[in-house]
């Protein structure tokens, strides 16, 4: 494809001048090399381009084919050169993120709100997958920096540094910690939850087996990180869960719990409101879900652009 390139340019002028000789003198080439070239693409092509009549040249059907894709081909690549150009001109920076629809919506839409005002020139492209996937990106550079959520335990319960999670070719900055929660209405705890002997009605515990037991409880997939994490616990206390509704992201778990649907496993930052309002409660455990940390991953065997320079440290001033 590369080899033809210029193949391609000499025949679109051609088919623009219906004339050899004319063309050669907007390519500032000889005759001889224009038709060489045609010849040359026609048997690259075994395709007849051109009819060669006393008067110039006219194309063939299949030159009428080909020059229409040629020509969208050099219209685009003509725009590109020219939208680069202007780009440069204002000095426009890009910077591409990876980051979970939920990460996106509640950790870094609140960064960027701040962020992009105060650097108009930083060009910002989102794409939202699992971390698992923005962990894939950035070990093969498709994107410039991710932002991660990594266990602070494994599932045997040891503990996992930022390295292990996030591979060894890859830089971590934290940014919070996160706690995982067990949410849902008052009204679906009521059958579960018994009043202590204390008396205070405001206290309350779980009959924790029958939680598990009879519960419906609202679950990630179980390719997403939180999940792993979340099941991790469990399994570590011996704890199996056996009615469960997956979802692919937190807010459908969010919305099925305030519809009552059953028991969800969020992060406690994203529904503080709920629980302030009453809409939502803590399920109340014996055991905490163990913390973790989010953060931004970012390649280190690749030199930092300016943006990313930019972002990092503007992050950094957020810690």
């Amino acid at each position: 494809m590369e080899q033809n390139l210029n193949l391609y340019r000499i025949f679109y002028e051609v088919a623009k001048c219906r004339n050899l000789s004319a063309a050669a003198k907007k390519l500032y080439i000889s005759q001889p090399a224009v038709s060489k070239s045609i010849s040359r693409l026609e048997e690259n092509l075994g395709a007849v381009l051109f009819c060669r009549t006393s008067r110039g040249v006219s194309l063939t059907p299949e030159g009428e084919l080909l020059c229409r894709h040629v020509e969208e081909a050099l219209t685009a690549l003509q725009s590109g050169e020219e939208s680069l150009r202007a780009a440069q001109g204002q000095d426009i920076r890009r910077l591409s993120i990876g980051v979970s629809t939920t990460l996106c919506k509640y950790v870094l839409l609140p960064l960027l709100k701040t962020f992009i005002p105060q650097n108009p020139n930083i060009k910002i492209t989102i794409s939202c997958r699992p971390t698992f996937e923005t962990i894939a990106a950035l070990q093969n550079a498709s994107i410039d920096i991710g932002l991660v959520g990594i266990p602070d335990t494994a599932p045997n319960g040891a503990p996992v540094s930022p390295a292990s999670a996030v591979g060894h070719t890859v830089t971590y900055l934290p940014l919070k910690s996160i706690a995982d929660i067990f949410v849902a209405t008052d009204a679906y705890l009521a059958p579960f939850l018994t009043a202590r002997t204390d008396g205070m009605p405001e206290h309350r515990s779980t009959k924790e087996d029958a939680v598990f037991r009879e519960a419906t409880f609202i679950m990630l997939d179980r390719n997403n990180i939180s999940r792993k994490h979340t099941d991790g616990f469990l399994s570590r206390h011996g704890i199996g869960l056996s009615h469960v509704i997956e979802v692919n992201n937190m807010d459908l778990s969010m919305d099925f719990a305030r519809a009552g649907l059953g028991i969800a496993c969020v992060i406690s930052d994203f529904v503080k409101e709920d629980i302030k309002n009453g809409t939502l409660r803590e399920l109340p455990l014996n055991h905490r879900i163990p913390k973790r940390q989010i953060g931004f991953a970012y390649p280190s065997t690749l030199p930092i652009s300016s943006a990313m320079d930019t972002f990092i440290g503007y992050c950094r001033s957020m810690l």
